[in-house]
């Protein structure tokens, strides 16, 4: 009940900045949406509406509903969230730019998933697909391209040819080759950034892969983000030895694995989440598409597959 009083109250009078305000608000409704207790998080929001108005922290609060109502298979509710989210998003983007602040980006993204995830989910995959590529159309230079074409390929990667990596920097081992120079081996691509604490511990999973499957061949792309250790910004070359020294203190364990160092590789494989695994077969067609952390025994029933 604190919590609700303290948003009720006013997150402003608390002297939060808007960022924090928007990350309060959005907790606040995550939480009992997660649990699939729509009707408490629709509380929280009402009384933050009547404060606050729909600004960019509610838009973002109010996505949780939608999320919450996907994860518990109300795909009407959610496809009708959704519409709701979207339409307020662009009720303020007519007056601003996306990328200003960041809750109407997540906000935007959220309701363009949750459209995409639900209409495949009812057996409308053409549908879903061409949803999320118009979108893309639209998004494609802002912060939230690279989520819209993360669940294209999800939903319509697996089978298909694998798409080319760029290849022309690495920061460690060999010098990367073309995908196709793999063609006849089963490959791992293991997206992966320095400052991510789940892709070392993917690390022991990705060894213990390598050892059971000798014939795997293991290739780890990364990418630039514009900062080094605490957040502190840096120029490519500042950060590009900082990956280097940073592989070569956590992932020297894989062995000499091909690093290509490219943000167009993240941009094509939709890459908005690491570690991000791609299961690609002998012919070099993908098998897995999988953002997030994947356990030894998904791994190897995916190979055995």
């Amino acid at each position: 009940m604190r919590k609700l009083f303290l948003v009720v109250a006013g997150l402003a009078a608390l002297g939060l900045s808007p960022a924090r305000a928007a990350s309060v608000i959005a907790a606040e409704v995550a939480a009992p949406a997660k649990a699939g207790d729509f009707v408490t998080a629709g509380k929280i929001l009402a009384q933050y509406r009547a404060q606050h108005g729909t600004d960019a922290p509610y838009i973002e609060a109010d996505s949780w509903l939608g999320r919450g109502q996907l994860a518990a298979k109300n795909y009407k509710a959610a496809l009708e969230n959704a519409a709701e989210v979207r339409e307020l998003c662009l009720k303020q983007l007519a007056k601003r730019k996306l990328d200003v602040e960041p809750s109407l980006p997540l906000a935007l993204g959220a309701s363009i998933e949750v459209t995409g995830q639900a209409l495949a989910a009812q057996g409308q995959l053409d549908q879903a697909v061409g949803f999320l590529r118009a979108e893309l159309a639209k998004y494609r230079a802002t912060s939230i391209g690279m989520r819209i074409e993360k669940n294209i390929n999800l939903l319509s990667l697996e089978g298909k040819p694998a798409p080319p990596l760029e290849v022309t920097q690495g920061i460690a081992g060999p010098h990367p080759r073309p995908l196709s120079a793999h063609t006849g081996h089963p490959v791992l691509l293991f997206f992966w950034a320095h400052w991510c604490s789940d892709c070392k511990q993917e690390i022991a999973i990705v060894q213990k892969i390598q050892a059971a499957h000798k014939d795997l061949e293991v290739i780890a792309p990364t990418q630039h983000y514009g900062y080094i250790g605490g957040g502190e910004d840096a120029p490519l070359a500042l950060e590009t030895p900082y990956i280097a020294r940073i592989f070569a203190q956590y992932y020297s364990g894989l062995g000499k694995v091909e690093t290509p160092l490219s943000e167009a590789n993240f941009l094509r494989y939709g890459v908005s989440t690491t570690p991000t695994m791609v299961l690609l077969n002998a012919a070099g067609n993908v098998t897995v598409y999988h953002p997030g952390l994947m356990t030894f025994e998904e791994l190897t029933a995916a190979l055995r597959r």
